[in-house]
């Protein structure tokens, strides 16, 4: 998984799979998915990006699953 902001463009693309593209929906004026031939989200962009998303406060966090083990 990748994250790649444009500054030239404002446009944020969210890489999810190394896979090709085989088609482009519009979710609206400003966000795309990217799906392979299966139908499958390989990326999301979207545009005007410091408008639609808090970007300078992104953060990743891997959450480990919740065993019976887990403390909680």
């Amino acid at each position: 998984m990748r994250v790649e902001c444009f500054a030239d463009t404002d446009a944020l693309y969210v890489i999810l799979r190394e896979e090709a593209v085989e088609e482009t929906r519009e979710l609206n004026e400003n966000a795309y998915l990217d799906l392979d031939a299966s139908g499958n989200i390989v990326a999301i962009t979207l545009e005007h990006a410091k408008s639609q998303a808090d970007i300078m406060k992104f953060s990743f966090e891997q959450i480990p699953p919740i065993t019976e083990s887990t403390p909680q």
